[in-house]
């Protein structure tokens, strides 16, 4: 059976979980494994290196902290915009996640941690930024 090398094609189930055992993504619901290419940019070097070794059917769980993980929160990613900067059909409430195009043209989502007034806060940190997690994974096949 194949080991899991820096250059494997790797097909996985994983769940990530915050410490409260809330799960924050899984490819459980929808059934369908991730597949990838150690090294192709789809996982972190540090997610990386915890499949290093790992070989197929194994099952294992990592706890990682913030800077292992997705980074601490940065309090220069929360930016205090106008009320006018909003389309109408967005609902400007907390929670709210609002997607604005990056300088490449890419997508970068923001959450709207508050709105007082024409001023609205919207934190462009991941959602998992600051907090530890708990990486979940099942082998399904190295190739």
């Amino acid at each position: 059976m194949a080991n899991i090398s820096a250059k494997s094609e790797v097909v996985m189930h994983f769940t990530i979980k915050l410490e409260d055992g809330s799960v924050a993504d899984s490819t459980q619901t929808s059934g369908k494994p991730a597949k990838l290419v150690m090294g192709d940019g789809s996982l972190t070097d540090n997610f990386e290196k915890c499949l290093l070794g790992l070989s197929e059917g194994e099952k294992a769980s990592f706890t990682l902290g913030p800077d292992d993980a997705f980074g601490q929160s940065n309090p220069d990613n929360i930016q205090h915009m106008d009320r006018s900067q909003f389309s109408g059909d967005i609902p400007l409430e907390e929670g709210t996640i609002v997607a604005f195009a990056g300088p490449g043209g890419q997508e970068i989502p923001g959450v709207i941690t508050e709105v007082s007034g024409e001023s609205v806060t919207v934190d462009f940190n991941h959602p998992l930024a600051g907090q530890n997690v708990i990486f979940d994974v099942e082998i399904v096949s190295v190739g």
